[in-house]
């Protein structure tokens, strides 16, 4: 278990309940000291609204725990992005709010308490129930969505329960004086954090609403370090548990996150200059009528108010049974509506993988679908993959990470089916096999569905072969970069960007995307992001080089060693060809597929890797060739896999070429994206991303099992 991940529902817990207690015992002071003088007035009135506010918040926790296991995972998904939104939006309200109006809060309620126990019991019950139940169901909600970021284990739900409980502490001790604390200050100082911990919760809602369908852009990945960095490292731990980000992240996923970040820190600092601006004394105001009992007669607001005073002084006179009404019609409430709630079809069964042992609780099950919730109670991140007799993935869970569950839904037909668990760095578990019946033709579905594991001897020959069209580009490649030199050696700086076209087309075609060829790929094709000097930064090199001066007026004898060294990191590409860091490792086969397309529109069509040439289209459509390369030497273990996948790719590849081939000039000659008109640019982008959703599939499909 990551603590980590208690720290932002302990801050949570302690903010918002000290909040909660705050305007509890500014209730309970203000109803005391509005009595008559010489008599105690009692507190009974203002119990009974919290305890029912707190009551609502319970069985709306509740609602929303259970609707997470009765629904589908796309209901969950759904479900938690919505009210994860929706929980971001109440908080940042909340607390713009507050640091706004925290000089005059205890002011404002102090004096709707007056008045209100002037009207009597029953307004003085419901300004506490207002006050409490506001509180509650935002911070409910908060704590809710912010353990669900986090993953569901013990640690969000201990640290919210210590964050509760130390603010009931602190309440009470300043109720009492014992203590002197600038609450104030606290609750500033913790907006940041709060904010930074929403901005973490409003991101993985998003990523929830892509994966449910109802946003588009989950393939539209901003990075993935899933592969290069340990997510069970304590300082990844660490920051994942104070942030809520993860390690893969779309880009409208950071764009929300920077973007809600920057504005309400903006909207704290103006909310903060409000409040510390000097503000008129506040003329006194007399009483309204409802207090002084003033008004027209004995109308029916009046009796009114009478039963109701009549109904709360009965209730608070029994207090032990009015507790347990007020906690019993919100939880028969809650009941009711989960029981209205759409379910899942399928049946859900409880796992836990161990550092010893795999899928504890698997058992003899029915045929039909199946919902397993897999807790990783290990200290390591785990795989988990439900096979069947003959070897093949029925269902798998990808990333597990300690202390956290997850959904694995699977169809399950007659047959032996056991649960393997691969945990990170360590050797295969298995579960014992268990033994499902049903009919011939659920045995049969499950068998469709089923997924042969990939060995790496299977992905050894379309590797080799992809290296050898790779060998052949990069050679290609050295020839036209030697008459890419000789054109800047004669100072014929047209010839040079005719050629250097030609040369950059031919590298896209080797393939070499998400810097997949390591430093001599940057070396060849790297671009001048983070260096000191940017452009005219020495360790800026290769053919965007060359394409920075050929199209920024820099003359050829400034190119000239640029172009030579050119030479030199090709040749060196040449010859590490085959090692683990560039194309030798066969396993990146299938994420290169996927990647190739998703590097065009990462860094093509948002004109990323632009250096004045205006070849996007150009360099998308180079794309598009090693694409078809890579998916026909994948096409036999797709193929056996999934059926049609790639005849469906291909399709979707044709269309790409036609929409790229649209932008081109009458005389057949590429133009720049600027040129295009909207519609064009709009119909390369929808191709790109049609097939991009069909070869997302690959890399699961063809991935090797990690203990194998």
């Amino acid at each position: 278990m990551h603590w980590s991940t208690a720290i932002p529902n302990l801050v949570i817990g302690l903010r918002e309940g000290l909040e909660a207690g705050l305007v509890l015992t500014i209730l309970l002071a203000a109803a005391r000291k509005s009595a008559p003088e010489g008599a105690r007035r009692p507190t009974a009135p203002v119990w009974l609204g919290a305890l029912t506010a707190l009551a609502c918040a319970g069985a709306f926790a509740a609602v929303l725990s259970v609707s997470d296991s009765v629904l589908s995972s796309d209901g969950q998904e759904a479900l938690g992005g919505a009210l994860s939104v929706l929980a971001v939006g109440l908080i940042t309200a909340m607390v713009v709010w507050m640091r706004r109006a925290s000089a005059s809060l205890a002011g404002e309620l102090r004096g709707k308490v007056a008045e209100a126990s002037r009207v009597g019991p029953a307004a003085l019950a419901a300004a506490a129930f207002l006050a409490v139940g506001r509180e509650g169901l935002e911070t409910v909600l908060f704590l809710w969505t912010a353990a669900r970021a986090a993953g569901s284990s013990t640690a969000p739900a201990v640290g919210a329960a210590v964050g509760l409980a130390a603010a009931a502490v602190l309440c009470t001790l300043l109720f009492r004086r014992a203590i002197r604390w600038d609450v104030g200050a606290f609750l500033r100082r913790t907006a940041v954090l709060l904010v930074v911990i929403a901005a973490g919760v409003l991101a993985y809602g998003l990523g929830d609403l892509q994966d449910a369908g109802w946003i588009p852009g989950h393939t539209w990945t901003a990075f993935d370090l899933t592969s290069r960095v340990d997510g069970s490292t304590w300082w990844v731990a660490l920051v994942t548990g104070l942030t809520d980000l993860s390690l893969r992240m779309t880009v409208l996923q950071v764009t929300a996150w920077v973007v809600y970040l920057v504005a309400t820190l903006w909207a704290l600092v103006a909310a903060g200059r409000t409040t510390d601006a000097p503000h008129p004394a506040p003329a006194p105001s007399a009483p309204s009528a409802a207090a002084t009992g003033a008004g027209t007669g004995t109308g029916t607001g009046t009796a009114g108010r009478r039963r109701g005073d009549a109904l709360v002084a009965r209730v608070a006179s029994r207090p032990w049974r009015a507790a347990g009404v007020v906690v019993l019609v919100p939880a028969l409430a809650a009941v009711a509506l989960v029981q209205l709630l759409p379910r899942s079809s399928a049946a859900a069964s409880t796992l836990e993988v161990t550092d010893t042992q795999c899928a504890r609780g698997f058992r003899a099950a029915s045929a039909g679908s199946q919902v397993f919730e897999v807790t990783n109670s290990s200290s390591k991140i785990v795989e988990v993959n439900l096979d069947d007799a003959s070897g093949g993935i029925v269902a798998e869970i990808e990333t597990l990470a300690p202390g956290t569950t997850a959904p694995m839904s699977a169809t399950l037909g007659t047959g032996t089916y056991t649960l393997k668990c691969l945990p990170a760095g360590s050797d295969a578990m298995s579960s014992a096999p268990v033994q499902v019946t049903g009919s011939a033709d659920s045995a049969a579905a499950t068998a469709a569905l089923a997924v042969e594991p990939v060995a790496l001897n299977d992905l050894t020959g379309p590797n080799d072969a992809y290296q050898a069209y790779a060998a052949g580009q990069l050679a290609q490649l050295a020839t036209q970069v030697a008459t890419l030199q000789g054109d800047l050696q004669r100072g014929d700086l047209a010839a040079a960007r005719r050629d250097w076209l030609a040369a950059q087309l031919t590298w896209e075609r080797v393939g070499a995307s998400y810097d997949s060829f390591g430093d001599l790929g940057l070396a060849v094709d790297g671009l001048p992001d983070g260096l000191p000097q940017g452009v005219d930064d020495p360790g800026f090199t290769g053919l965007h080089r060359i394409e920075h001066g050929l199209f920024h007026g820099q003359s050829a004898a400034t190119l000239v060693p640029v172009a030579d060294q050119l030479a030199k990191d090709v040749a060196a590409v040449q010859a590490h060809l085959g090692d683990d860091d560039l194309a030798g490792d066969p396993t990146q086969l299938p994420l290169r597929a996927h990647e190739i397309l998703e590097d065009a529109l990462r860094d093509h069509l948002t004109g990323l890797d632009d250096e004045g040439g205006g070849a996007e289209y150009a360099m998308t459509a180079a794309d598009v060739d090693v694409d078809r390369t890579v998916l026909s030497e994948l096409a036999p273990l797709i193929d056996a896999r999934r059926p049609h996948l790639v005849a469906t790719a291909q399709q979707q590849l044709d269309q790409l070429d036609a929409a790229l081939a649209a932008t081109r000039a009458a005389d057949g000659t590429w133009t720049a994206p600027a040129a295009v008109p909207w519609a064009r640019q709009q119909a390369v982008r929808a191709r790109i991303g049609a097939v991009l959703e069909t070869l997302s599939a690959v890399p699961d499909l063809l991935e090797v099992p990690p203990n194998s």
